[in-house]
């Protein structure tokens, strides 16, 4: 029987090698092992978490705004306006989205370039109709554009400038919103005589009168400086003896 001990060649004895390592069975790997699930967990919500503050952040909406000064009666078509989308959070009904088509609607007041457009500026009806008015080109200030408030005169003799005396100059229609500007030539063929079509807004109950206060006169066409205001025509009204500056002869 071998014993644990030996003996060598040369009469030395010699130890028994020690015993290895006792082998131990490998397990397969567990899926629903906890910490692999708490990890999947914290992964998820770290996904979830970031989704919201990225929605959050860009919950923006497309609106209208406005894509110039824009006066108090002025009748929207789709150049006056341009999509962009802002963050309004609650306050996103107040204003007028891009799924609705303003044009034809009239402002009830005055809105600026770049303004988004408010619900509660456009008016739910409008008697106004458009009134176009020959004006020579000389009394038609050269930055009139559609949009802007003016007043319009019914002079005698628009030659006699400064000369004219009182009751010669009627107002005839009132912060009227111009609504086009057109035959206003450029360049050499130009002339302070030329006739530049200038188209208002006024109710429809005035029109008649308008055009019989201007009984076949000359028009003096003034810019206001502001936007705000209602569209009244009155006419027969007396202006100053003189006629603004802004609207004199340019040639």
């Amino acid at each position: 029987m071998a014993t644990g001990t030996g003996t060598s060649r040369d009469g030395v004895s010699a130890a028994a090698p020690p015993d290895g390592p006792v082998p131990r069975r490998v397990r397969p790997p567990r899926w629903l092992d906890l910490r692999l699930v708490l990890g999947v967990l914290l992964v998820l919500g770290s996904v979830v978490v970031g989704a919201r503050v990225v929605t959050a952040a860009d919950a923006t909406v497309p609106v209208w705004a406005a894509s110039g000064d824009l006066a108090a009666g002025t009748v929207l078509t789709e150049e006056d306006l341009v999509a962009t989308s802002v963050r309004l959070d609650d306050a996103a009904a107040a204003y007028l989205s891009t799924t609705t088509r303003p044009s034809g609607q009239v402002l009830g007041r005055a809105v600026s370039a770049g303004e988004l457009l408010p619900r509660a500026a456009l008016e739910p009806g409008s008697d106004l109709v458009q009134l176009a008015l020959p004006v020579q080109a000389g009394y038609v200030p050269p930055s009139l554009a559609r949009g802007q408030l003016v007043d319009v005169y019914a002079v005698a003799d628009p030659a006699a400038g400064a000369g004219v005396v009182s009751g010669d100059v009627d107002l005839v229609v009132g912060g009227a919103p111009v609504q086009a500007v057109s035959g206003r030539g450029e360049g050499v063929l130009s002339t302070a005589t030329t006739t530049v079509q200038v188209v208002v807004a006024v109710r429809a109950d005035d029109a008649q009168d308008v055009l019989s206060a201007i009984g076949g006169r000359a028009l003096v066409v003034v810019v206001r400086e502001s936007a705000e205001g209602p569209v009244t025509a009155t006419p027969g009204s007396t202006a100053p003896t003189t006629a603004p500056a802004t609207a004199g002869p340019t040639g």
